[in-house]
């Protein structure tokens, strides 16, 4: 395992640009499994969970070129196997949405239980039930799940359990390939949803309500290879913005779009944060921070979970009391716990809920990284504080954030990766 050293309290200043959206990375390589025609994927993120799905690819039979570069072009020829390699499916929670893509494709998948950040929180129950909504039959053992269309999938009106996002991409992946119009209510609409419903229209199903909770896909008898080109991903925007702003720097951030950047923007503007947002750049200035009484995550377009450990950080300088409400996952808050040995002011409430007051003076030590966005916002923390810190198992927050040591340096963070 890898640690990062941190020796805090600079201004960071300089600009920072954003590879594609991880979250839609993960789907869009799963969608490749669906034709035997080559995919073409751009501005792919170069991180460790892109790097896992690949390799998951091509323990089923794909073939990949592009490795080591953004642009991937992705061949699934031929796909004799719905098992894909269970060592790297506890590797990575997004190995779930190939359940969907092989029943389309070969009429069968055995997944192990997928690893990843929580993976004993995260349930694959909406997914499930999807699936078998669609035709599949569920067969549930200790160490896997096999699932069997023999007859192929077919389509199907349903309310989803959970707006799930994974749970969505998952059952679209499944009825892009089914006989018939499908539709899913309460459905995910988080902007990499949307990427995937276009490209899958690309790919010839008909996708309707494209960006709403309501989605309707027609599936195609074959669906055809895509070029792609990923969005920039706006969650990493939000995580340099606010890395600037708790060491109160000069930080410019280029290449998301400021729609799917407004609902984390606009918390951030509450709590005093000078920035300016337009369309494929989001600036950062030195700011007064102040508490904002109460920040709560929500289903899109509310201010996103994998925000809210930054911003609990940010809140730890800002002037007054902030309650956080994170009512989606428990683990992320109860990383932040380490903040106090820093020096910050909490209270933690329950799995869900954390107060904060600041604004009070961090102090450098050793932290643990217990997931990719938690762990950024050790850095952040460590940035702010005063002296040396070291954050473990950095390699958790890289399946996250590529080239992550040179963007720091190259924004004048003092930071070092050893082993």
């Amino acid at each position: 395992m890898a640690y990062l050293v941190v020796r805090g309290g600079a201004r960071l200043s300089g600009e920072v640009a954003v590879d594609g959206n991880k979250n839609a990375a993960l789907p869009l390589l799963a969608a490749c499994v669906l034709t035997s025609e080559t995919c073409e994927l751009r501005n792919v993120p170069q991180i460790r969970d892109v790097s896992v799905m690949v390799e998951l690819l091509r323990s089923l039979g794909a073939t990949v070129e592009g490795l080591g570069s953004s642009t991937l072009r992705v061949t699934c020829a031929n796909i004799p196997s719905g098992s894909p390699d269970a060592t790297l499916v506890g590797r990575l929670r997004g190995s779930v949405m190939l359940m969907g893509s092989l029943l389309a494709r070969v009429g069968w998948a055995t997944l192990a239980e997928p690893g990843g950040d929580f993976p004993a929180r995260r349930s694959i129950s909406t997914h499930l039930r999807a699936l078998q909504a669609l035709g599949a039959r569920v067969i549930d053992h200790a160490a896997d799940h096999r699932l069997e269309a023999p007859s192929g999938l077919k389509a199907v009106s349903m309310y989803l359990p959970e707006a799930s996002v994974t749970g969505t991409e998952t059952a679209l992946m499944a009825a892009a390939a089914a006989q018939g119009t499908s539709e899913f209510r309460h459905a995910a609409c988080e902007p990499h949803v949307v990427e995937l419903c276009e490209m899958l229209t690309a790919m010839g199903a008909v996708v309707e309500g494209i960006g709403t909770s309501t989605l309707r896909i027609t599936g195609a008898r074959t669906l055809k290879g895509v070029v792609h080109t990923l969005r920039g991903d706006y969650i990493e925007a939000a995580s340099w913005g606010v890395v600037g702003a708790v060491t109160g720097g000069d930080v410019v951030v280029r290449g998301a779009r400021a729609l799917d950047l407004e609902p984390t923007v606009s918390v951030l503007a509450d709590m005093g944060l000078d920035c300016d947002l337009r369309d494929n750049e989001f600036v950062v200035r030195p700011s007064s921070l102040r508490a904002v009484k109460r920040i709560a995550t929500g289903l899109w377009p509310a201010f996103p979970s994998d925000i809210v450990s930054l911003v609990t950080v940010l809140a730890t300088q800002a002037e007054g009391r902030t309650l956080l409400h994170d009512w989606m996952y428990e683990l992320r808050l109860f990383a932040l716990e380490q903040l106090s040995s820093m020096g910050a002011d909490l209270f933690l409430c329950d799995s869900h809920r954390i107060i904060v007051s600041g604004k009070t003076p961090l102090r450098g030590r050793t932290l643990d990284s217990r997931d990719i966005r938690s762990g950024m916002a050790l850095i952040a923390a460590a940035l702010a504080a005063k002296g040396e810190s070291r954050i473990l198992e950095i390699e958790t927050v890289e399946r996250g954030y590529a080239h992550l040591v040179e963007r720091l340096r190259g924004l004048g963070a003092d930071v070092e990766r050893r082993d």
